[in-house]
């Protein structure tokens, strides 16, 4: 009975936390223009700095009570992780309307184009560290890239070099500052199709869509702190691909090619897992052409808290 009562105890702050935390991404979908990845993108230490207190304070209520059988009912590490996405969720509906018409966050538009210098074979790495981007093949030249953004997130920086046929290209972004209220940050890029690409992508919140198909990758990683990620890496392809995904918080759904051989180990913590069209073996999911097609594609998925989906193409 003492097992059992603890056992409940420990659920209730869980529990709290999945509901808060539900609410608070129930009210972003319901009210889109509190945009709260440039607050999450800055200032998630905070959760360790939060969770750190917490088991402070779990420690210090031992201390103070050696012969429970039990810790409290909702414990410091709840409170503390419900506290701190009240305060998100407050910071960011308050910036909402503190943005006033007279807020200086003019947009700006920005076009990149590159071309190959003789590149054969590129080495991409792409650093965003909030908003909405969209990446694809389909370019006649090494990259065609159009950005939009507020000032206040600062301007995207292109880089790129070629050295002994090797292409470096490096994009990123570091804005001075983060500001509540009304932001964008959009960016479009086309990469082409002749040429083999190692993509490294480090996102810190927003959503991402990766239109792969008909892009050459020989490897591919994501790293994802919050938010939606789609990645189509359907279509024939003529080498093997390694590619590895990690997310934090939110929704990853991978589209997988039916005629190339796919093998996926995924993994989540606080979520689900779906895969459609791939069967179980052993503790990965694999297609009907893994091991029978010449080519294959290795993926490893990591989520934190929220839903892999996994799709066969039809």
């Amino acid at each position: 009975m003492a097992q059992s009562d603890g056992l409940q105890r420990r659920s209730i702050g869980g529990a709290i936390f999945l509901i808060a935390l539900g609410l608070l991404f129930l009210f972003f979908n319901l009210r889109p223009e509190a945009n709260p990845w440039p607050v999450v993108s800055r200032y998630w230490p905070l959760l360790l700095v939060f969770l750190g207190l917490g088991k402070l304070w779990d420690y210090v209520w031992l201390c103070r009570h050696p012969g429970a059988a039990s810790g409290p009912r909702i414990s410091g590490a709840s409170v503390a992780l419900i506290l701190l996405l009240i305060l998100f969720g407050a910071a960011v509906v308050r910036g909402k309307y503190a943005a006033a018409p007279g807020f200086d966050a003019h947009s700006v538009h920005d076009v990149k184009a590159l071309e190959r210098q003789g590149a054969q074979s590129l080495r991409a790495e792409i650093e965003m560290p909030a908003g909405q981007l969209r990446l694809s093949g389909g370019s006649s030249r090494l990259l065609d890239a159009d950005f939009r953004y507020t000032a206040n997130q600062g301007a995207p920086r292109v880089d790129y070099s070629v050295s002994n046929g090797a292409g470096d290209l490096r994009i990123r972004q570091h804005g001075e500052s983060v500001h509540f209220g009304r932001t964008e940050n959009d960016w479009d890029l086309r990469l082409g199709n002749d040429v083999p690409l190692d993509l490294r992508l480090h996102m810190g919140a927003g959503s991402g869509d990766l239109r792969l198909r008909d892009v050459p990758l020989t490897r591919l990683s994501v790293e994802m702190g919050a938010g939606e990620l789609h990645a189509d890496l359907t279509g024939a392809r003529q080498n093997d691909l390694q590619a590895e995904i990690h997310g934090g918080v939110g929704e990853a759904t991978i589209r997988l090619p039916r005629n190339v051989g796919v093998i996926v180990h995924a993994s989540g913590g606080l979520g689900s897992i779906d895969a459609h069209g791939l069967k179980k073996d052993g503790g990965a999911y694999v297609n009907d052409a893994y091991g029978k097609s010449p080519v294959t594609l290795k993926l490893t998925v990591e989520g934190g808290i929220g839903q892999i989906n996994l799709e066969l193409e039809p």
